[in-house]
């Protein structure tokens, strides 16, 4: 027995040397970062609590750099905020993999247009880009308007009150909102089943942090052993139970209908219509272009996105516009020359012409990117910031610190709406501001996000006046796929006058 342990250990032993003296392991250790040792790399840098890991990637690169490092035997991580670097891994059809962590995603979104690559990544585009067309745009607005003004009376209910958790006010409104649109669902049908719904949806996105932060539950054998593993494997089976069910029902109604209430080619619209990304989806099944399980896949990536990354953009930009009175005037100005003294929420051209709101809105997205980071694969041996970065790496784009460059954006922590001045966008690199990624795997969903946060944000503004109680320096964030901090944001909501 003796015997064969040595020789285990004699052979672990081996390799480690072996992958130290490697090619690809010396070019690794050339890239700025922590102190790395033989066999364990510079992983235990990583080895801290959520809100305290937030810190640590960030002082990453404050010590080292536009790119660093961090690497044991075969994990190799290397993050990057140097636009042109991001520009050369996001430009190219080569480095559209994304990184190995995302396979933790994998068991709740499957084979997704977040996730996949290559051919089925390319057909998946190509059908899901439809359901942001034009005219299916304008179909939304619908949904929009009716789900803002359910928003403004939540509002109404808040004026008294020395301070609103701001993320609890808008999570609900950005929920509805996504329920009817992805879903083709109402929010009324089954609170309670939704709620549980988006408890599951935080607390897998917790969970993948904690493996990617714990290389032993790298493994998916010791994960699905581990208490962690065996929860998320509770909360799959419900959430899943839960997305078919509603699929079920949508495809029974559409069904009954003949799908006569869809025509998504139509250039013309019905201003009291309403449609879903599900029915496009339920459609291409009809056809035989998928199946259930691609449907199941993407309303569950399009619920995640479409409802935590707009909820997080929203709760930011109103505890940032709350401590900048000046600006928030500025935008009542703008609301009031666009819409007159109309009482209605606007159209589609008129949000369109809200520039000064959306020059608010993208520089709290620089500020507060819902999304801090994302991952490639280098899957082609290239050179990033002067420094060979081999095949096989995960490539990290920290977006949260990239739009924290004072180079790119003089007085970083400064809320300057008028750095998004057209004439002062160009004067910066097309890739150094990321909020809804760039490149060939971009956001499909942007101009769908900014008409919702617009139409929400217009219905708050022209009635009520938002005031401080969290400032932006009281702010801590914890480790998360989307921007969260550790304690609630907190603003007051009074009537204009």
């Amino acid at each position: 027995m003796l015997f064969y342990i040595v020789s285990i250990v004699c052979l672990l032993a081996i390799l480690c040397v072996c992958d130290w003296f490697s090619r690809d392991s010396r070019l690794m250790r050339q890239i700025p970062g922590p102190t790395a040792w033989p066999i364990i790399g510079n992983v235990l840098t990583y080895l801290a609590p959520p809100d305290k890991m937030f810190l640590v990637m960030r002082n990453l690169h404050k010590e080292y750099g536009p790119i660093t490092q961090v690497h044991a035997t075969q994990i190799r991580y290397v993050s990057v905020c140097e636009p042109n670097d991001l520009e050369l891994v996001m430009s190219s059809s080569e480095y559209v993999t994304k990184a190995d962590a995302y396979k933790f995603a994998a068991p709740w979104l499957g084979d997704s247009l977040l996730l996949c690559t290559g051919k089925k990544w390319h057909q998946r585009r190509k059908l899901l880009t439809k359901a942001f067309h034009f005219n299916i745009l304008k179909k939304f607005m619908v949904t929009f308007k009716q789900h803002t003004q359910h928003f403004v009376k939540q509002v109404e209910e808040e004026i008294l009150k020395e301070k609103t958790d701001v993320k609890a006010l808008v999570g609900p409104a950005a929920l509805r909102v996504i329920s009817e649109t992805a879903m083709g669902t109402s929010l009324t049908d089954d609170r309670v089943a939704f709620q549980k719904y988006f408890d599951s949806i935080l607390f897998l996105g917790e969970a993948i942090i904690t493996r990617l932060s714990k290389v032993w539950l790298h493994n998916d054998f010791i994960f699905n052993l581990s208490k962690l593993g065996k929860t998320q494997k509770s909360v799959l089976t419900e959430l899943h139970g839960f997305t078919n069910k509603v699929i079920k029902n949508r495809r029974n109604f559409l069904d009954e209908t003949d799908f006569k209430h869809d025509d998504n080619n139509s250039d013309s619209y019905d201003n009291n219509e309403k449609m879903a990304l599900l029915d496009l989806l339920l459609k291409n099944e009809r056809q035989g272009v998928i199946n259930n399980e691609v449907i199941r896949e993407e309303v569950d990536t399009f619920m995640f996105e479409g409802y935590d990354t707009t909820t997080i953009a929203l709760s930011f930009f109103l505890m940032a516009i709350a401590n900048e009175p000046a600006i928030q005037d500025k935008i009542y100005a703008e609301l009031q020359q666009v819409m007159g003294h109309s009482q209605e929420l606007p159209t589609m051209e008129e949000l369109n012409d809200m520039k000064y709101l959306e020059c608010c809105i993208k520089e709290s997205l620089r500020l507060y990117p819902s999304v801090p980071f994302i991952g490639r694969k280098v899957t082609k041996e290239i050179v990033l910031s002067g420094y060979t970065v081999p095949v096989n790496t995960s490539c990290f784009i920290m977006i949260y610190d990239l739009h924290r460059r004072a180079d790119l954006y003089p007085d970083p922590e400064k809320f300057d709406p008028d750095r998004f001045l057209p004439d002062n966008i160009l004067k910066r690199h097309v890739y150094a501001y990321l909020p809804f990624s760039a490149g060939l795997r971009n956001c499909i969903g942007q101009k769908f996000a900014m008409l919702e946060m617009k139409m929400i944000l217009c219905g708050l503004l022209r009635r009520f006046h938002v005031e401080p109680v969290t400032k932006p320096s009281d702010l801590v964030y914890r480790a998360d796929i989307i921007l969260r901090t550790v304690d609630p944001m907190y603003a007051r909501f009074r009537l204009r006058r």
